[in-house]
């Protein structure tokens, strides 16, 4: 499975963006899909998953009521809304699809926001 992760860019203190991650083949059900960020000189930390096959979601503490996580299935496809953003969001943000057949991730989109 490869995933390709878009969405990222510079926005204002404030602003809003929405985060994709294709995945180029079939995800089921049983996966968990999961964004993750690193800013600089940071440890890549959690940010939000939901489940494939039902609406089961978690989010760290940081971004709760600021940051949507959903999917569509038929497209393969997660996203990322983040509302409100600050700019301590300012991170690559990377997407995972953990699954029975593996773990994989996406190359990271780059999110700035400017104060």
């Amino acid at each position: 499975v490869q995933l390709q992760a878009s969405g990222g860019g510079l926005v204002q203190a404030g602003g809003s963006l929405r985060l994709s991650c294709a995945a180029s083949s079939r995800i089921y059900s049983s996966a968990v899909m999961a964004w993750f960020r690193q800013a600089p000189g940071k440890d890549r930390e959690f940010v939000a998953l939901t489940r494939w096959s039902r609406d089961s979601t978690n989010y760290a503490d940081s971004v709760k009521g600021r940051f949507t996580i959903s999917r569509d299935n038929a497209e393969n496809t997660g996203y990322l809304q983040m509302n409100s953003l600050q700019p301590e969001d300012t991170a690559v943000y990377y997407c995972n699809f953990n699954t029975i057949f593996g773990s994989y991730w996406g190359r990271g989109t780059l999110v700035t926001v400017s104060s």
